[in-house]
Formats: structure tokens, C-alpha cells, sequence
């Protein structure tokens, strides 16, 4: 079977149980941080596919990379995936409950880049802005970045607009080049 077709229909599973326990944000939360935890300790993969360590070991390692005190749905979630002999597959199924909750409540990822540190208010025009345009929730992320000298880069779902000093200095020297 497919990687893919396991993981969203695990996925699809834990997101119509929590959306009818009311949990589904909080599990979202939970499975953000565990497919986090995936990326930011790389050994954490090879533990969980470890057949030495016991399902309780791996439970308890499971349930604290999704967060301090992950809710009993996620606790329950995470013992039926090692009880499948699914646990090779668990960061899969957390990367698809967060798109699927995604494409379900409508939240869109942004990311707004500039050369200096802006402020909050600044910060929530920009979320504003996009949230108008595309009728959704935006979770909004933003990086400063030197490099791009001044201005801002915006960027969200398909749609990027670059107003950086850096793009328009490049504009203006191909064109001379021409």
C-alpha cells in the first residue's frame, strides 16, 4: 500500500474524530509539533523504527514530541498507529491532518521577509491584507532577511510579490545590460 493512501486515511480518521470531540485545533497544534519534532531531531526516526524498542518506549517518545501533555485523542491516536505497526509512518500522518485541517478551516500559510525587524501593527496590516484576499485564515510568518536591503517580499498560497530593494536594483542592472 501506498505511503501516501495510509497516512491521509489515518489522517482523515483522526480529524473527524477530533473535529466531533471538539478537538481538532488542539490536535492540530499537536501534530504541527510532532511532525516538527521529526524534522528538528533526526534520530527520532530512527528510535521510533528502532524494533528493539518496545511500543510503551515509543508511546511515551511519540506523546512527548507532540507536545507536553498531548490530549487523550492524540494519546489514543499514537497507541493505534503502534498497535498497526504504523509507526514508520506517523510523521506522514501528521504532515496530512495539517493539511487537511488546513484545506478544512480554510488557514493559509504566509510569510512575509524584510530587511529589518518590523512591528506588530505592521505585521497585522499584512495579515489583514492577505486574510481580505483570500477569505481565509492566515498563519503568518515573517523573517528578516539583510540581503534583500529594503522592502518587503510577501508571500502566500501561490501568489508572491517581491518589493525588495535587491529585485529592483537586479531589474534596473539587466535592463542596462540589454
Amino acid at each position: 500500500m501506498d505511503i501516501g493512501v495510509i497516512s491521509t486515511r489515518y489522517a482523515r480518521a483522526l480529524l473527524k474524530s477530533a473535529v466531533d470531540q471538539k478537538l481538532d485545533a488542539q490536535v492540530y497544534q499537536e501534530m504541527q509539533t510532532l511532525a516538527k519534532s521529526f524534522i528538528e531531531v533526526p534520530a527520532l526516526r530512527q528510535t521510533i523504527d528502532n524494533p528493539m524498542l518496545s511500543k510503551d518506549k515509543k508511546q511515551e517518545l511519540l506523546e512527548t514530541a507532540a507536545g507536553q501533555n498531548p490530549c487523550p485523542l492524540t494519546s489514543s491516536f499514537i497507541a493505534l498507529v503502534l498497535k498497526e505497526d504504523r509507526e514508520s509512518v506517523i510523521q506522514f500522518m501528521a504532515n496530512s491532518y495539517v493539511t487537511l485541517y488546513r484545506k478544512q478551516k480554510n488557514v493559509i500559510r504566509g510569510r512575509l521577509i524584510t530587511a529589518a525587524r518590523v512591528s506588530a501593527d505592521t505585521e497585522q496590516k499584512m495579515r489583514q491584507m492577505v486574510e481580505s484576499k483570500t477569505q481565509g485564515t492566515v498563519e503568518f510568518e515573517t523573517e528578516v532577511n539583510p540581503d534583500i536591503i529594503g522592502g518587503f517580499i510577501l508571500e502566500y498560497d501561490t501568489f508572491r510579490m517581491d518589493a525588495s530593494v535587491k529585485s529592483k536594483l537586479n531589474n534596473i542592472l539587466n535592463t542596462l545590460r540589454k
